[in-house]
C-alpha cells in the first residue's frame, strides 16, 4: 500500500500512547460524522508494541504520592476497565507494602485516594500489617513492614495482547497504522515553527498536526523539533538550577522467575494484588546468607501467564552515560548494554524469599535471557504532555507510560481544540514556575 501524500493526523509510534491518541482521534472524527480512514496514520519504525510498551511489566496502580499523578491515573484506570477483556485487562488490585519511613506518604496517598473515590484500604502498624498479609499469604515474612496499602482497584495487563486489543479498536475506525517507518525529520515553510511535513524514509507525508508518543526516543524527536537540551529548574523554595539537562536515562531492571504462576495465589486459591514491597530491612542474600544491602530497597511482582511464571523488578538505576550520547537502539532485550544483569537476578530472587518464604531456594528458576531496558526521564522524573511548534504535541511520559492507557485520548482531545485539566499540570513551564511534582520517599523515582 502507497505511503499517504497528506494526512490530517501524524501520530508518531505504535506503543500504549500513540494507539491511545489515534483511537481518541478517530471517535472524535466519528462523531462529527466523519471518517478516519485517511486522515489519521500511526507510524512506528518497528511495529505494533515492539518499544518500551512491549517489555513493561504492565502493572495499573494508582500509588502516586502526587496528587496530579494520582487524579491522572485514577482517570487512565476508568480506561482500563472499560474493556477488560479486549485490553486483557487483569483487575486484581495493588498492594503498597512499606517500612516506617513511608507511612506518612502512604498515609496521606490512602487520604487523597478516598477523597476522590479510589477505593482502597489502608493497614497500620507491624503486627496489623502481618497479621493482612498473612490473610493472603500464610507464608508472609516481610521484615520492617509498618503500613499496607490496598488498592481495590487496579491489577495489571498483558503487554503485547492488550495493545494488539487497541490497535483493532484503532484500525476498525478507520484508521492507518503503518510498521518500519522511519520519521527522519520534520518540515516547516514560510517562517513558521509549524510542521508542514513529516520526513520519513519512504518519503514526506504533510499534515495539519503531529503526537509524538515516542516512549525512550522522545529525546530525539524533542532534537528534532530543536527544543532545548537544557533547561533551567526552579525549586519551590525558589533556588535555580542552571543547564539541567532536559533528559536522562535509567536502566530498568525487570525479570521472570520460571515456575508455575500458581505457585502466588492466595490461601484461598485466587489471583493475588500486584504486591509492591518499600522496606530499610537489611536485605540477605539467599544464596549464601551474605548483606546484599542495608539501605532502603524495593521490588514488585505478580504472577503472569503471558511471562510464564513470576514476573516483575525493583528500583531502577541512573544511566551515567550522557543524556544525548545513550544508544536507545538496539532497545531492549536486543541492547548489548542496558539490559538486567546477574546483580539483579541476585537481589530480586533474595527479595522475592524475603518476602515469602515459598520463594526460597528458588534462584535457580530465575529466568537468564536478557531482559530489561532503558527509560527516559524528564528533570523531575514527572511526565512532560505540551505543545510545541505550534501544532506538535509531545508526550514525555517519563517512563510512567504503560500504566497511563489514558493520556493519549486526552492529548488527543486537547489536540482537537478541548484543553484537558488533568494535562495542565505536566507543562514543561512548571520547571519555570517552580510548581514542580512533590516527591516521595520511595526508592523508585516515579513514586
Amino acid at each position: 500500500m502507497a505511503l499517504p501524500e497528506h494526512v490530517d493526523y501524524v501520530v508518531i509510534g505504535a506503543g500504549i500512547h500513540g494507539l491511545s491518541a489515534a483511537w481518541r482521534l478517530a471517535e472524535r472524527l466519528v462523531e462529527k460524522g466523519k471518517t478516519a480512514d485517511g486522515r489519521v496514520v500511526v507510524l512506528d519504525k518497528s511495529g505494533i508494541a515492539s518499544g518500551a510498551t512491549g517489555i513493561a511489566c504492565g502493572v495499573v496502580r494508582n500509588n502516586y504520592f502526587q496528587p496530579a499523578m494520582r487524579n491522572l491515573m485514577a482517570h487512565s484506570v476508568g480506561v482500563w476497565e472499560s474493556d477488560p477483556e479486549a485490553f486483557s485487562y487483569h483487575p486484581v488490585g495493588y498492594m503498597q507494602i512499606s517500612c516506617e519511613a513511608m507511612r506518612k506518604d502512604v498515609a496521606q496517598i490512602y487520604a487523597e485516594q478516598k477523597a476522590i473515590g479510589y477505593e482502597s484500604e489502608f493497614i497500620e502498624g507491624a503486627n496489623a500489617s502481618t497479621s493482612y498479609m498473612r490473610g493472603f499469604f500464610s507464608d508472609w515474612q516481610a521484615q520492617g513492614i509498618t503500613s499496607v496499602l490496598h488498592e481495590k482497584r487496579g491489577g495489571y495487563a498483558n503487554n503485547t495482547k492488550s495493545m494488539y486489543g487497541l490497535a483493532k479498536k484503532v484500525e476498525d475506525l478507520g484508521v492507518r497504522i503503518i510498521s518500519g517507518i522511519e520519521v527522519k525529520g520534520f518540515k516547516t515553510e514560510n517562517g513558521s515553527a509549524a510542521v508542514q511535513a513529516v520526513e520519513t524514509d519512504k518519503g514526506d507525508i504533510s499534515c495539519q498536526h503531529v503526537i509524538v508518543g515516542a516512549g525512550p526516543w522522545v529525546r530525539d524527536f524533542w532534537n528534532m523539533l530543536d527544543l532545548p537540551q537544557t533547561i533551567d529548574v526552579h525549586s519551590p523554595n525558589g533556588e535555580v538550577h542552571k543547564d539541567v539537562d532536559m533528559w536522562r536515562f535509567w536502566q530498568l531492571e525487570e525479570g521472570v522467575l520460571q515456575v508455575d504462576p500458581e505457585m502466588m495465589m492466595t490461601n484461598d486459591g485466587k489471583m493475588p494484588p500486584v504486591i509492591h514491597v518499600d522496606t530499610d530491612a537489611p536485605l540477605m542474600s539467599d544464596e549464601d546468607g551474605s548483606l546484599i544491602t542495608d539501605q532502603m530497597w524495593g521490588i514488585y511482582y505478580k504472577p503472569d501467564w503471558h511471562f510464564g511464571g513470576i514476573q516483575g523488578g525493583a528500583a531502577p538505576y541512573k544511566v551515567e552515560t550522557p543524556a544525548q550520547q545513550v544508544a536507545i537502539d538496539p532497545y531492549g532485550p536486543s541492547s548489548p548494554e542496558f539490559v538486567s544483569g546477574p546483580e539483579f537476578a541476585h537481589m530480586w530472587v533474595s527479595a522475592l524469599a524475603h518476602c515469602q518464604k515459598r520463594f526460597e531456594g528458588t534462584m535457580p528458576k530465575y529466568h537468564r535471557e536478557p531482559s530489561g531496558g532503558i527509560g527516559c526521564f524528564t528533570p523531575d522524573s514527572f511526565p512532560v504532555f505540551d505543545h510545541f511548534n505550534e501544532n506538535v504535541a509531545v508526550i514525555a511520559d517519563s517512563n510512567h507510560g504503560y500504566k497511563m492507557l489514558g493520556v493519549g485520548r486526552l492529548v488527543a482531545d486537547e489536540v482537537m481544540g478541548q484543553e484537558q485539566d488533568l494535562l495542565k499540570p505536566f507543562r514543561l513551564n512548571r520547571f519555570e514556575t517552580g510548581e514542580l511534582h512533590p516527591t516521595s520517599n520511595s526508592p523508585f523515582p516515579w513514586s
